[in-house]
């Protein structure tokens, strides 16, 4: 059986706040048991903040990968005939245990992740409103009734669980991608085998623990973290498998794409981002400050629908960027756990890299720092909230996704120029723009060629809408209605003979 973390070893990582020791987790969780696995081996988690490790946990092999597949697709038989309202209900109950024990699960979170605590209790929140979504969903899974071409006949369209699903989750929101992913395919039938971000495994076991406790049927919620070249190959090869979903970066995504070749699987992919931030002439300037504040600087900037190219138009371009620059020097950088901070660590040392490769690419080309721009004080992976202005689209800032807390500042002269700027990236995640003109809206709107558009509002974020990208950002979509139609397969039914 898995154990729970020896908590004398992260006292000093605020863990000892705890109140349910239990969701603490170290195991792999295969058949509703927790186990080390089949090998000795361990992943370390480290705290960000701190460079401390929190946690050592156990190492999925191919063995366990595999076993894991089979029982998923073994319980999956009952789930899946179980009443839509069963199924509903065990995700009701799954949906109250995450509210209830969202101080835990948060504070888990930000030791293993590194953001502002009051972000992370704002991802469980969200991540319980995706569980009760599609609970909701559960029982709404319609299909149609065809109108007959022949007499005596009767045509029906029906919506089945796709089969077993594998999703790779990743870290920057190690609980929220989790919901979004697990709970439509629990609310469709399908079981699930999920390999969470080594990284930040123990939000998922954390997950996976509550799920159990809610009266999910052992095996079908099973979480195997291990290495990616181990684990990953099995859920691509499999022929059990019949469904990928994964949030990553684009490169990852392509390579996933190809090993699921083999067994024409169905795909989800959520990849990565270039999101455009617009300022029209017309827009209300102190309402696009907040809106990039929020779009730009979320979890450090370590979003796929972060703002990583402020585009501005030039006649307010200075109001604008004295503007930012003020609220951006008001952001404080720290350990997650204080609660004045609004800005924590990067991942690792080389997410720390990127965002200086990028500085120094932008300030050699001409480039020039307006606020910011250096590594913290506070040392580690900790960097300056940066404001880049004079920079061109021939940039690596611009050109490529940062992931971190850096915000370059483009000119415009022209709503072309601005769509012609915002739509020359191969990603198409999300976009956002600020107008007090109702023509250009719809114009802009429909004209961006991106799957998520904010309209000046730089939270876009709703478990009943849609969400997910087009171009190379992926294929399908996450919440709403339509995430629960991914997870499932739509059968013709035509009767003869009545």
């Amino acid at each position: 059986m898995g154990s729970i973390v020896d908590l004398p070893q992260i006292i000093g990582d605020r863990l000892d706040r705890l109140r349910e020791t239990l969701l603490l987790r170290d195991g792999i969780f295969i058949g509703g048991e927790w186990t080390s696995g089949s090998s000795n081996e361990r992943l370390d988690v480290l705290n960000p903040s701190t460079g401390q490790i929190i946690a050592s946990v156990a190492c999925a092999t191919d063995v366990d990968a595999h076993r894991a597949i089979v029982v998923a697709n073994d319980v999956m038989r009952e789930w899946s005939a179980r009443t839509a309202t069963e199924r509903a209900d065990v995700l009701m109950r799954w949906y109250q245990l995450l509210l209830d024990n969202v101080d835990d699960l948060a504070t888990i979170l930000t030791a293993e992740q590194g953001k502002p605590l009051s972000e992370a209790k704002g991802e469980i929140a969200y991540s319980a409103a995706f569980v009760r979504w599609y609970a909701e969903e559960a029982r709404r899974s319609y299909g149609d009734v065809i109108p007959t071409n022949r007499a005596g006949r009767r045509l029906f369209a029906l919506r089945q669980p796709v089969g077993v699903v594998a999703a790779i989750s990743p870290w920057n929101f190690p609980a929220l991608m989790i919901a979004r992913k697990v709970a439509p395919a629990l609310a469709a039938g399908c079981g699930v085998v999920l390999k969470p971000p080594s990284e930040a495994p123990l939000s998922a076991l954390a997950l996976a623990e509550l799920g159990h406790r809610a009266g999910l049927p052992p095996g079908i919620f099973n979480v195997v973290h291990g290495q990616p070249e181990i684990v990953g190959p099995v859920l691509t090869s499999s022929p059990l498998v019949r469904m990928l979903t994964f949030t990553g970066s684009t490169e990852i995504g392509k390579l996933l794409m190809a090993q699921s070749s083999t067994t024409v699987k169905r795909l989800a992919l959520e990849l990565g981002g270039n999101a455009p931030f617009i300022v029209f002439d017309d827009a209300d300037i102190e309402m696009a400050v907040r809106g990039a504040i929020e779009a730009k600087f979320r979890n450090a900037g370590q979003t796929c629908v972060c703002a990583n190219r402020l585009i501005v138009h030039s006649s307010v371009r200075e109001e604008f960027v004295s503007q930012f620059v003020s609220a951006v020097g008001k952001l404080k950088v720290g350990d997650g756990f204080d609660p004045d901070v609004t800005i924590g660590p990067l991942i690792d040392e080389a997410a720390v890299a990127k965002v200086e490769r990028h500085l120094h690419d932008a300030t050699s080309q001409g480039a020039t720092i307006a606020h910011g721009g250096h590594r913290h004080s506070l040392g580690g992976t900790y960097f300056e909230p940066t404001v880049l202005v004079g920079v061109k689209s021939s940039m690596d800032v611009t050109r490529e996704e940062t992931f971190g807390p850096v915000a370059p500042v483009l000119d415009f002269e022209t709503e072309e120029e601005a769509l012609a700027l915002a739509n020359s990236t191969e990603s198409g995640l999300a976009a956002y723009f600020y107008t007090r003109d109702v023509g250009r809206v719809f114009r802009v709107g429909e004209a961006l060629e991106f799957g998520v558009v904010g309209v000046n509002t730089g939270a876009i974020s709703y478990e009943g809408a849609p969400f997910g990208g087009v171009k190379e950002s992926g294929l399908g979509r996450e919440g709403s209605r339509h995430g629960l139609d991914e997870f499932t397969e739509l059968k013709y039914l035509c009767v003869d003979g009545i």
